[in-house]
C-alpha cells in the first residue's frame, strides 16, 4: 500500500469515532492496537475543541462549558479542517449551531459576533482615515464621492441583542442586562491594534451597508428617506469608529 494510502486511510479512522484502527497500524504485538489509537483520535478531538473554545470564548461561558463541548464534538464530526492553519478553523460554527435544535438565536448570534472579531484582528494592516480628511469633501467633490472600508470592518445585524450579551459576557462595558428581544446592529473595526465592537444606532447600519455595497455618500444618505436619518452624524461615526480606510472625492465637473 503506498504511503498516501496509508495516510488517507489514518485520518479517515483518526475522524470516526466507531471505526477500528487501520490495518497499517501495529503496538508491540504486530497487530493494531485500539488503546493506543484512542489516544491518537482523543488528541485530534481535543485540539479542534480546543481552536473553537479560544476562538468562541464569550459564547462558551454563554452556553456552559458541558453544552459548548457537545456543539463542538458535534461540529468536529460534521466539519472537518480545510486548512493545517488552526486559527482559520471553525468560521462556520456560527451558520453550523444556529441550525441546531436547543440552540438559542441569541448564542448563534453571538458566536457570528466573535467569528467577526477574530477576522478583524488578523485582517490586513491599512491606515484610517481620520475626521480631518472629510475636509477634502467639499461641494465640488461631494456628489460621486464615495469611501473604501478598512479590511477589518465588519457589518453585523442581529436578531438579538447579540452585541449587549457578548459585551456582558466578557466584562466588557454595557448595559448590565441584556435588553430582551431588542435586535441589534454591530460595527467591528480595529483603527489601531485593537479590536472595536460598538452597537450602531438605528439607520447606522442601513447607511453603512449601502455604501459597503458601492453607493456614493449621497446615494446611501438618499436611500435612508427618513427625516431622523443625520448625513453628517452617520458619515463622521463611521470615521471615527475606524472603519473607512479612505475617502473617494467625486471627479470634478
Amino acid at each position: 500500500m503506498s504511503f498516501e494510502t496509508t495516510i488517507g486511510a489514518f485520518a479517515a479512522a483518526l475522524e470516526e469515532p466507531s471505526a477500528p484502527p487501520p490495518a497499517e497500524t501495529s503496538g508491540r504485538l504486530g497487530a493494531p492496537d485500539q488503546r493506543r489509537f484512542s489516544v491518537y483520535r482523543n488528541n485530534v478531538a481535543v485540539g479542534l475543541i480546543g481552536a473553537l473554545e479560544a476562538r468562541y470564548p464569550a459564547s462558551r461561558r454563554i452556553a456552559g462549558d458541558d453544552f459548548f463541548r457537545a456543539l463542538a464534538r458535534a461540529f468536529i464530526r460534521a466539519r472537518k479542517p480545510r486548512s493545517p492553519v488552526m486559527i482559520a478553523y471553525g468560521d462556520d460554527f456560527p451558520e453550523f449551531i444556529g441550525g441546531r435544535e436547543g440552540v438559542a438565536p441569541s448564542l448563534a448570534d453571538v458566536a457570528r459576533l466573535e467569528n467577526a472579531w477574530v477576522e478583524a484582528y488578523h485582517a490586513a494592516d491599512a491606515d484610517a482615515a481620520i475626521v480631518a480628511d472629510l475636509a477634502g469633501l467639499g461641494n465640488d467633490r461631494l456628489p460621486g464621492a464615495r469611501i473604501a472600508f478598512h479590511p477589518a470592518a465588519h457589518l453585523l445585524r442581529f436578531s438579538t441583542p447579540a452585541a449587549s450579551i457578548w459585551a456582558e459576557a466578557q466584562g466588557c462595558a454595557g448595559p448590565a442586562e441584556p435588553i430582551e428581544d431588542v435586535a441589534e446592529d454591530a460595527l467591528v473595526t480595529r483603527p489601531n491594534t485593537d479590536v472595536n465592537v460598538r452597537v450602531l444606532p438605528p439607520l447606522a447600519y442601513d447607511f453603512a451597508l449601502k455604501l459597503k455595497d458601492g453607493a456614493t455618500l449621497i446615494e446611501a444618505a438618499a436611500a435612508m428617506n427618513d427625516p431622523a436619518f443625520d448625513f453628517g452624524t452617520h458619515l463622521v461615526g463611521l470615521v471615527e469608529s475606524g472603519a473607512v480606510a479612505s475617502l473617494i472625492p467625486g471627479s470634478l465637473s
